[in-house]
């Protein structure tokens, strides 16, 4: 089932929705780098570039099992994404085209290395964790919740400037769940 938001334009007249909460999913599907903001145990705010791969709807991150991600989001189970999402074809490789963004926030599950969750996960991971770091590597389990707040995706660029018309919000929802 499609999920769409509506938009108003200037006089209160709407527009034509434009994000669905499926074509959200696909572009993070798409895209394979993140942005995972987490606060550490002394309340301190962090931010980590990860790579990823989409299973079932959620967001898999191999990570070092002595990393801060490892342990900071394991103490708080909470993370905030964004995903950039390149835009603007080749007009990008001459002017400055700014990402598409996609955030969100999640519950966050750190999976110790070799535990019973992991290991049916590491041949889909692949390419992820080199193959000499597979056996101690731990996988953080990302599950959005709520909604997706996007900026610029399914807009043209001359209306990226307009941020009325260039923000959505458009629910999560799981496979199987209509909720």
């Amino acid at each position: 089932m499609a999920t769409t938001i509506q938009h108003k334009q200037a006089g209160g007249q709407p527009m034509a929705a434009r994000v669905t909460t499926e074509r959200v999913w696909h572009q993070v599907a798409k895209a394979s780098f993140a942005i995972v903001s987490y606060v550490t145990p002394a309340g301190e705010p962090r931010s980590s570039g990860v790579v990823y791969r989409i299973i079932g709807r959620r967001l898999y991150v191999a990570v070092a099992p002595d990393s801060w991600k490892a342990r900071h989001i394991a103490a708080s189970g909470r993370v905030a994404v964004t995903v950039p999402v390149r835009r603007g074809g080749l007009l990008s490789l001459v002017a400055p085209i700014p990402p598409a963004t996609i955030s969100f926030h999640a519950a966050a599950i750190v999976h110790p290395a070799g535990s019973p969750q992991v290991r049916p996960l590491l041949k889909e991971l692949g390419s992820l964790i080199p193959a000499e770091r597979r056996a101690a590597a731990c996988v953080i389990e990302v599950v959005p919740e709520g909604a997706f707040l996007t900026y610029a995706v399914g807009v043209p660029l001359r209306r990226m400037r307009d941020p009325v018309a260039a923000s959505a919000r458009v629910p999560v929802r799981h496979e199987g769940n209509p909720r």
